[in-house]
Order: C-alpha cells, then structure tokens, then sequence
C-alpha cells in the first residue's frame, strides 16, 4: 500500500508548492541525521514525500492514483540515498547540485544546512590555522599584557601583493570557465539528471587569471616568511584560555581568506597569591599578641596597597574579604575580591618575662 505523503509531510492536499516545501524544510531540518535527536528513517520517509509532492507533474500523478501510485525515482533507491547522506555527512556537497528528477536537493539543503550547493556558488578558499601558546606572569595575567611573537607562516606575496600577476602585466578572463569561477558537468543515470557544479581549476574560482604568472610565487599570491604579531592580552585573562585572532594565521592562496591565529595563554602561578577564577587568596601572618589585642595591617595587593583592621580576638585561619581587590572580569567590567587568611605566629622561643606574662594569662 502506498504511503500518504500529504500526512507525512504534514500539509493539506490543497497545499500550494511554496506551503509543500516550506513543511519539507521544516521536517527536514527537525529530522537531519547529523542533529542531536535527528531520525535517519523519519528524514529518508520526508524526502521519500518532497520528491512526489515537490514536483507538480508527481503530484498530479499521485493525487489522480492515490494509493496505487508507485514512485519512480527520487530516493527510491539505495545508492541514491546513500550518496546523498555521504555528502551531507562529510560536508562534501559544497559546490555540488542533486537535481534528482527536476528538484534541486542541492539547493534546499545547501540553505539548510549550509553545505553549499547553490548554482554557481564559489567554493570559499580559507587558509590553514595557526596554534600557538604563550607564556605570561601572574601579574600580567591581572594588569593585561602586550606580547610580540614571530611565526614563520605562509603570507600575502610581497612582489604581487597577492594577485597572482607579474607586477605591470594584465589581469584576463578565464577562459574555461568564462569568468563564473566554478564549471557545471551535467551526468545522466537512470535516477535522473546529476548536476555538478565544481571549482574552476584554473582561476580556482575567482573567474580571472593572470596573463604572466609572478615570477616570486608562481602565481600563487603567497610566500613563506617571518612575521611578528603584537599581542593584547587582556587584563583578567585565565590559564588556559585561549585568544582568536582572526585573519592572523596563514594565508590561502590564489586569493582567499587567511586562517585564524590561536593563541592559547599560560599564565605562571605566583609564590604568593592563590587565585580561583577572578577571585584571589593570600596569607598573612601577625603575631599572637596582635591577634588577641588587634592590629591595623598593610596588605599587598595586586595593584598596591590596603589598610585592614584586625580585631582583637582573632582566630587562627579567619578569612577577611576585601571586595573589588581580585582580578577584573573580562568584558563585563568590575572585578573579583581578595581574601586575606591570618595566621597567627607562635613564637619558638620567650624571654623569661614574656612567660612570666603569659602563665599569669594563663592562670
């Protein structure tokens, strides 16, 4: 028995086509294998239904034999399917058309999920990215930093200036292509029309190339060299974090766009504070007697100096927080809070007079 697409697509047999694909794109992207509660089955069955009801002479057909109508073609077969997946998984469809019996998958899932597919779309050529780790003080990680480092990576040509062209020759028309950047192959199988639409691999898709060829890089717009990039590191920055630097890493050639520098920071611990997260501990020491009768400190703090007031009777281990003194917050503004523990100092060693003194405490 046939299978009742209105219903698996979830639309009325009065449907307008745009109503029929905009509940197909809807199902579709619900269902998508490679989402984290897709449906392979449930997706294969609403592409089953799109390929009748998205093309009004199957639809005719259908809506005329009802359950009787056998679909031929679209994703009826196994190798169809399978290949489709195949390119939809490893994002292989970029540059690519199914136009399997007049609807262009290509296309609807290109928009979707952003595989490409679009007729005369340019595959988008991106350099390789960098990764880097760099090492800061404590104190650098609270104030912010700037840093230099030097990377030898793959640049813009200087002698070009990444065009490709011999300085002072012109710059013409590709000629296989005819200045659309991709070329379109059209296969016929007994499925339908594959359509293809690959990068032109002379321009390599820009739909121009150069008449003479730049003698320093061959015609690739780019050269390997030293460069030294300044790093602002940010005030607040954790261990381990990790700064995108877009556009900084090695550059595509024939004209693309470059990759990104990744610089992950580590950050030296310090002998003295202990920090978690914006907020920060340190340990100061007094002495016995001025923990029982109190004392005024002066703390260090990261970016100076503090007044805090012991009170007479402090415990061994009591922590006093002082608000706003820890390391600033990225973005937001503001900053963490610095907890000072006292430790009290047992002294090793007393007078005869500082034991008198304390037995007659003691007594």
């Amino acid at each position: 028995m046939g299978k009742d697409y209105y219903k698996i697509l979830g639309v009325e047999k009065s449907a307008s086509q745009d109503e029929v694909k905009k509940a197909f794109r809807k199902l579709a992207h619900k269902y998508h294998p490679d989402k984290e509660n897709g449906d392979e089955a449930k997706f294969k069955e609403v592409n089953e239904a799109y390929q009748v009801l998205g093309k009004p002479e199957k639809r005719t057909q259908y809506d005329q034999f009802g359950s009787t109508f056998d679909q031929q073609g679209g994703f009826g077969g196994d190798a169809n399917w399978s290949d489709f997946m195949k390119y939809a998984r490893n994002g292989s469809a970029q540059g690519m058309n199914f136009d399997f019996g007049g609807i262009d998958l290509g296309d609807i899932f290109g928009d979707m999920f952003g595989f490409g597919g679009g007729r005369g779309r340019r595959a988008k050529r991106h350099g390789e990215d960098i990764q880097v780790e760099m090492q800061i003080e404590f104190e650098g990680a609270f104030a912010g930093v700037k840093k230099d480092i030097e990377l030898f990576k793959v640049v813009k040509c200087e002698h070009c200036n990444g065009n490709l062209a011999e300085p002072g020759t012109k710059i013409k028309t590709c000629e296989t292509c005819k200045g659309q950047g991709s070329v379109t192959r059209v296969q016929q199988t007994m499925l339908g029309a594959f359509q293809s639409n690959s990068v032109c691999h002379d321009c390599h898709g820009d739909g121009k190339i150069p008449e003479v060829k730049c003698s320093s890089c061959n015609g690739q717009g780019v050269a390997k060299r030293k460069e030294k990039i300044e790093l602002d590191i940010p005030a607040g920055i954790e261990d381990g974090a990790t700064m995108r630097m877009t556009g900084r890493g090695n550059a595509a050639p024939y004209g693309g766009e470059a990759g990104d520098l990744y610089v992950r920071v580590r950050v030296q611990p310090s002998n003295r504070y202990v920090r978690s997260g914006q907020d920060v501990y340190v340990k100061e020491k007094i002495s016995f007697a001025k923990a029982a009768l109190g004392a005024q400190l002066d703390v260090k703090i990261l970016d100076g100096e503090v007044d805090l007031k012991v009170p007479a009777g402090t415990q061994p281990g009591t922590r006093f927080r002082l608000r706003g003194k820890g390391f600033p917050y990225l973005q937001s503004g503001g900053r963490g809070d610095m907890y000072v523990e006292v430790e009290v100092e047992v002294p090793k060693k007393l007078s005869r007079k500082q034991k008198k003194v304390l037995e007659e405490f003691d007594a």
